[in-house]
């Protein structure tokens, strides 16, 4: 109760530093709640302007939430108006397997009863259990009134929903994609999700469908990504893993009646060493920013040094460019003769090698880099200032790990980051541990 007071108080504090003119204080305001007839002098909470009330709720946790709205019948109303229900997110975790709290099976089963066609914006969030990624279907087989505008399925540990029967998942998922006619955003990565079930999707939600989140699913094929982008005209990011990604793909999307793409987020991520990968055309890059010159192209790259080869041969049109692995000398050179739309690059790790040369040359040839962060990586003090004085002010971000600078008879680590900061016209100083 206290802490919904405060919130409260908070609340009325911030109205009426807002508009002073407008209704009474917090203070002014208990008095005219407290009973007349009351000897204690106790506050009558049920005259709480609806307003407040709901806001305050919207501050509320959900259990606490669930706890205030027993305490009268306003307040239960209150804890049921649909404007509470229309961004929910499913917590849906086995006590045994895991230490994050779970939404209680009484309220979903409340909330299906009361509120199903009141959600909009829905994430369902499970843990490494089956049992979870189960009781996620069940309630999205339920959801036969609802038209959600997002849905999410998020996996918290290893994809438990990959561990379902694929007829059981897609036919959860299917009543979702019939009935909501609606659907914005999906991000099903890591899901039996098949080419079928896209097709439902497309021609349910072909009108409405702007974002698509779909890596590491091993149902769908590139010609289940086709229909999508051949049928939805308003698709403005997708995601998908690399395999899925081809020249006929690239073409569909830079065709005369497709929407422009804005967002294209690509993971490359190698399951086994060795592993074979596909290149794409530098003609078909060309015809993607020839129709959607301002799109970004996001890539995340875990691959072994050795499965470099079909990558930054020909000139690459990403902007956004990630590491996760350790990556060679060699790979970061072409990236500097490849990539001249950079934006941002991180570097995780490069096996120790200075990369005084390559840092230089991106600095030249990506003249829209403005974001950079290097982490188990050796750059000499004095190549790092020449990075940094040739970058200038545009470098909003420069993530540098302490250890990845090496002094040299021009800077050591009690002086660099002055110049540096000089350069960037900011206050500057290295990380102490990666903000990336």
């Amino acid at each position: 109760m206290q802490a919904f007071l405060f919130i409260y108080r908070m609340k009325r504090g911030q109205k009426r530093g807002d508009d002073a003119e407008e209704g009474p204080g917090a203070p002014e305001l208990c008095k005219r709640l407290r009973q007349d007839d009351s000897e204690d002098g106790a506050v009558d909470w049920r005259q709480l302007p609806e307003e407040i009330l709901l806001q305050i709720f919207q501050y509320l946790p959900l259990l606490d939430r669930a706890f205030a709205s027993q305490v009268c019948r306003g307040w239960n109303q209150t804890f049921h108006t649909p404007e509470l229900w229309r961004c929910f997110e499913f917590e849906l975790n086995q006590p045994a397997s895991s230490y994050l709290k779970a939404t209680h099976p009484d309220l979903i089963k409340q909330i299906i009863k009361r509120h199903s066609n009141h959600l909009q914006y829905v994430s369902f969030k499970v843990d490494s259990s089956t049992e979870s990624a189960e009781a996620a279907c069940d309630i999205l087989s339920q959801l036969v009134n609802c038209s959600l505008k997002t849905l999410g399925l998020i996996s918290t540990a290893r994809p438990s929903f990959m561990e379902l029967p694929k007829s059981h998942f897609i036919s959860a998922l299917t009543v979702v994609f019939v009935n909501s006619k609606s659907l914005s955003s999906l991000k099903i990565d890591d899901t039996p999700v098949d080419d079928p079930s896209l097709k439902v999707l497309v021609a349910n939600n072909s009108d409405t469908l702007k974002l698509l989140k779909m890596s590491s699913c091993p149902h769908v094929s590139p010609a289940g990504i086709l229909c999508v982008a051949d049928q939805c005209h308003g698709l403005r990011e997708l995601a998908l893993n690399y395999h899925l990604l081809s020249d006929e793909l690239l073409l569909a999307l830079s065709s005369e009646r497709h929407v422009h793409l804005e967002h294209l987020r690509i993971d490359v991520v190698s399951e086994n060493p060795g592993q074979q990968f596909h290149s794409i055309k530098k003609s078909s890059w060309d015809a993607m920013v020839r129709h959607s010159p301002k799109f970004n192209l996001v890539m995340y790259f875990f691959l072994y040094e050795n499965e470099f080869g079909p990558f930054f041969g020909d000139e690459v049109p990403v902007t956004h460019l990630y590491f996760g692995r350790s990556v060679s000398k060699e790979v970061l050179g072409h990236v500097g003769l490849t990539c001249p739309r950079l934006v941002e690059l991180v570097v995780c790790a490069n096996g120790l090698r200075p990369l005084d040369e390559e840092l230089i040359r991106i600095a030249e040839r990506c003249r829209q880099l403005s974001a950079i962060g290097l982490g188990e990586c050796e750059v000499s003090c004095s190549a790092f200032v020449e990075f940094v004085k040739m970058c200038g002010g545009r470098l909003t971000q420069l993530s540098i790990m302490e250890e990845v600078l090496v002094p040299d008879s021009k800077y050591g680590p009690d002086d660099i980051h002055w110049e540096v900061s000089k350069h960037l016209g900011r206050v500057w100083f290295p990380d102490m541990m990666p903000t990336w």
